[in-house]
């Protein structure tokens, strides 16, 4: 019995010594040993950061070098196409609405490759639809040379056109151009819905509502820089008012001053009776007509390329007799011509191919 208790007392004994011999291995935690272990994490962990810190700017460089090698290689693949090719496509001309490639330069003044596109695009189009024209045959590509000559003419004009503008403050607003849309649709010239108005405008010339009014505007700017600076014309036109106003007689005065050709020996009566939308006869003419009654004569109507002055001579339902006189504008052509000898246009692009 006593054997046992000394072998129980000695197993006990080596017990504690060996739990008092493996704590005495533990480490006393304190701040210093916490801040020594924390540093030795973070020593271990910077070996796997460093790696992916350098990744990631590769990965940064790597992307930014192939951006940049994009960007030239689309400015380089436009450039070729536009200034090389002469490329007309839809999508070239996309990119020429956002990137504002120049065609020519008028003076100090680009005219951007985009505007020549658009007068150059929806004269193919017109060919191609309703002449049924092929500009890969040889009478083809030479019409299209023809096309292209018109298109940059047209853009340079109005290139020279906007100068004048902003020489002399004028300037044609939204709203006068939704006027002029309202007054072309009302007399159904364009299409007596919504829908068939797109039709028209899609069928003959490629365009949306928005391509017409850019075209229109520009007409209009045009119109107004005429009658701005066509001082001569106004006059002649006032004059002839006062004297109906005097009490002249519409009919010989028609026939001693209307600029009119074809109705000035008749005492500028219309061949033939009017209607809202005759196409013989300018919108504003027919919308002032209309607003008249018989033996009644307008004040000077601006046409757009010419002065009017009109007398009802009678009616009957939705036609009518008149008679005008007419007063022609000086064509644009009279007051860009001293502007393009100053300043000669410049061009990126040759029009013999």
């Amino acid at each position: 019995m006593q054997h046992v208790r000394r072998l129980a007392g000695r197993r006990t004994v080596s017990t504690e010594e060996k739990l008092s011999d493996a704590l005495s291995d533990v480490p006393r935690i304190t701040n210093e040993t916490v801040g020594e272990h924390r540093e030795e994490v973070l020593s271990s962990a910077r070996k796997y950061i460093y790696p992916l810190q350098h990744s990631k700017h590769h990965v940064v460089r790597t992307s930014l070098t192939l951006l940049v090698l994009v960007v030239v290689f689309f400015f380089a693949f436009c450039g070729l196409d536009l200034y090389k090719f002469q490329g007309t496509s839809g999508f070239i001309y996309d990119v020429t609405t956002i990137v504002p490639f120049p065609v020519a330069k008028t003076g100090p003044h680009w005219v951007s490759y985009e505007a020549y596109l658009f007068e150059l695009r929806r004269n193919m189009h017109y060919y191609q639809t309703q002449q049924q024209s092929d500009f890969s045959t040889p009478d083809g590509k030479a019409q299209l040379v023809r096309l292209k000559q018109q298109a940059m003419a047209e853009t340079i004009q109005d290139a020279y056109v906007k100068q004048l503008a902003a020489q002399y403050r004028i300037s044609v607003s939204n709203q006068a151009v939704d006027n002029q849309v309202t007054l072309v649709r009302s007399e159904n010239r364009l299409g007596s819905s919504d829908r068939a108005f797109r039709e028209v405008l899609d069928e003959f010339w490629g365009w949306d509502e928005a391509d017409f009014k850019s075209e229109l505007k520009q007409q209009l700017l045009a119109q107004a820089v005429v009658a701005r600076l066509d001082t001569v014309t106004n006059a002649h036109a006032h004059t002839a008012l006062k004297q109906l106003q005097g009490g002249a007689d519409f009919g010989t005065l028609a026939g001693q001053i209307s600029e009119d050709l074809t109705t000035k020996a008749n005492g500028g009566q219309y061949p033939a009776a009017v209607t809202l939308n005759d196409p013989q006869v300018p919108p504003a003419v027919t919308d002032a007509l209309f607003n008249l009654k018989p033996g009644q004569t307008s004040g000077i109507i601006n046409a757009g390329y010419t002065l009017e002055i009109v007398k009802v001579l009678d009616r009957s339902g939705d036609t009518l007799h008149a008679a005008h006189i007419q007063f022609n504008f000086q064509p644009i052509t009279t007051y860009i011509k001293p502007l393009q000898a100053k300043q000669p246009p410049h061009y990126y692009i040759k029009l013999n191919s």
